[in-house]
């Protein structure tokens, strides 16, 4: 290729970058470093529950941009075994959740028909695929289905630990989409997801295959290959220095589309000096 088209793609990835991030970010997204904020503790209301819409003042910067991921390694549903094990405690599971994301977010959610997860009521398609986007970026597990926006639940998960992760990963990517994007950068979203999904298909990880994993020289690298491989619409995550992406023969056979991007990515950060 010649340097005509690569800068052609770096100016398109540029583009696409800056329609799915929030204003606050476009310009800075290159050097924001990841760095934590102090993990906020748990509220409990006068009825001796949590008060999960009174715990966060302000949140942490989105992965998408170039923040630190919520969880250091992924978050992923209950195996059926351990749901049919403990059905009890995994409806109490089930039901904080719910409760929580409602009171964060203010979305509806109740149980998922498949076990291993919740499911929130997004107000758009463009919403609920954007907010997937964002929260794979997070190491949340997440799904979505049209409006609806599925969520990890496990009889394994800990109030102050999984459930917080959960609440706080909805609470954090919905309050990015109300709050700090316009209605033009959302249809400006729904026409960048639509052109994508005319070249190829969302590649997301299959439940019985997951993801592989790729070693980057460095954080910054990571981050910049995560968000250009999700911009050409694979779903990609980090966990420090190790780029995720999706495993699934059936919308990707052999793993074509995913090695393709991942190798033109690559290329791609290369020229910006980063790999």
């Amino acid at each position: 290729m010649t340097q005509v088209d690569d800068r052609r793609e770096l100016e398109e990835l540029d583009l696409r970058l800056r329609v799915l991030l929030p204003e606050t970010y476009q310009d800075n997204y290159e050097s924001l470093e990841p760095k934590p904020m102090g993990s906020a503790g748990l509220k409990y209301g006068p009825d001796g529950r949590v008060a999960w819409d009174q715990i966060w003042g302000s949140f942490c910067d989105l992965a998408m941009a170039g923040g630190p991921p919520h969880k250091g390694r992924l978050l992923a549903p209950g195996p059926r075994d351990a749901i049919d094990a403990e059905p009890d405690r995994y409806e109490e599971v089930v039901d904080e959740i719910c409760r929580g994301i409602t009171l964060a977010s203010e979305l509806p959610a109740q149980p998922s028909p498949a076990p291993g997860w919740v499911s929130v009521d997004c107000y758009s398609e463009t919403m609920a695929s954007w907010l997937l986007r964002a929260i794979v970026m997070e190491n949340v597990s997440a799904k979505s289905h049209g409006r609806e926006l599925w969520l990890p639940a496990s009889p394994a998960f800990r109030l102050d630990k999984e459930i917080k992760n959960v609440i706080t990963v909805i609470a954090k990517t919905t309050h990015y989409w109300m709050g700090h994007m316009s209605r033009a950068q959302k249809s400006a979203i729904a026409d960048l997801f639509a052109k994508m999904s005319a070249s190829s298909p969302l590649i997301e990880p299959s439940a019985d295959h997951g993801w592989r994993g790729i070693s980057c020289p460095n954080v910054k690298a990571a981050v910049w290959m995560m968000r250009g491989v999700v911009v050409h619409n694979v779903l990609s995550r980090r966990e420090e220095t190790t780029l995720f992406v999706p495993d699934n023969p059936v919308s990707d056979p052999n793993g074509v589309i995913v090695a393709r991007t991942v190798m033109s990515v690559h290329r791609l950060a290369a020229i910006r000096g980063l790999a």
